[in-house]
């Protein structure tokens, strides 16, 4: 029977029996199992910044739609006062309405240097006559920031659509020009001014759209659509019409205008008839004198 020779296994024996294989082998596992760890993360690393890159995607995607979202929000925003709502406050000045009742007419004028002004707005006063914060009535922008030395501090808002809100008789200003103001962000604080000198410490507000100012009672607590939807053309001073509607008052010429089928030869007909007559009394008259001066001259000859 023939035998193989066993010196293959002696030498992986003596290879076995060595100090450094076994340190040697651990070493070499370690190294191929980090190995697979290391690329294992590197493949993780790369699908997480695939994925980041779609978010960013998406997120550019539907920055538009975010901008008409928070367009529908602001326009579902109710108008309110000008002011906190735990404050108490009045309405000493009307905004003077051409169509409302006399006594609501007589509330909406401003007395200044002997004079009676027409209010564009109302006058918000403090129940108890004090100071108090002046909050914005609507989300918009600050477009403009002055002090006016009849008016007092003065803040202007647009809200979009041709629609701005106007505070006056501020005594301190919160704001900048340019500055994004939320529904109720404080504006600053009621104050005097010389022209409503009356109302004593207030805020004057006004609701514009495009030009043209409209009553702020008809919009408080109301949504600002009503306000967009609103039509310029109702606040129109109806007596103003009806004075520039007057019909001219005739003229000769419309008066010769008048008859049917008249033409300019039976115009001129007229005018030479007229001239004729006229002619006629001359000559009359001119007798008339005559015979008057005639009869003076023979009652001075006749004897005493």
């Amino acid at each position: 029977m023939k035998e193989f020779p066993n010196g293959s296994k002696k030498k992986w024996t003596r290879i076995f029996k060595k100090k450094w294989f076994f340190p040697a082998l651990y070493i070499a596992i370690a190294a191929f199992l980090l190995t697979g760890v290391v690329w294992y993360q590197n493949a993780q690393s790369n699908m997480l910044e695939g994925m980041d890159e779609i978010d960013e995607t998406d997120s550019f995607d539907s920055s538009p739609f975010d901008e008409e979202a928070e367009s529908v929000l602001q326009q579902q925003e109710v108008i309110k006062m000008p002011v906190s709502d735990e404050v108490q406050t009045e309405i000493v000045t009307k905004f003077y309405d051409y169509n409302g009742e006399q006594e609501d007419q007589e509330k909406g004028l401003t007395l200044y240097n002997n004079r009676y002004y027409q209010s564009t707005g109302v006058d918000i006063a403090s129940s108890e006559g004090e100071t108090f914060d002046v909050v914005a009535s609507l989300s918009g922008t600050v477009t403009e920031v002055k002090e006016d030395p009849l008016l007092g501090n003065v803040v202007v808002m647009s809200h979009g659509d041709e629609i701005t809100t106007y505070y006056a008789s501020l005594g301190e200003v919160a704001v900048e020009p340019g500055a994004e103001v939320n529904q109720g962000d404080q504006l600053g604080t009621a104050g005097k001014n010389l022209f409503s000198e009356e109302s004593g410490i207030h805020v004057h507000f006004e609701i514009r759209k495009g030009e043209t100012e409209v009553n702020p009672e008809d919009f408080f607590n109301e949504p600002l659509t009503k306000l967009v939807d609103f039509t310029i053309e109702e606040t129109n001073e109806p007596e103003a019409e009806d004075e520039n509607s007057e019909e001219p008052e005739p003229t000769e010429e419309d008066e010769n205008s008048e008859e049917p089928g008249a033409t300019e030869e039976d115009v001129e007909e007229e005018d030479d008839t007229e001239t004729d007559a006229d002619a006629d009394s001359e000559d009359e008259e001119r007798e008339d004198e005559e015979d008057t001066q005639a009869h003076k001259d023979l009652s001075f000859s006749v004897p005493a």
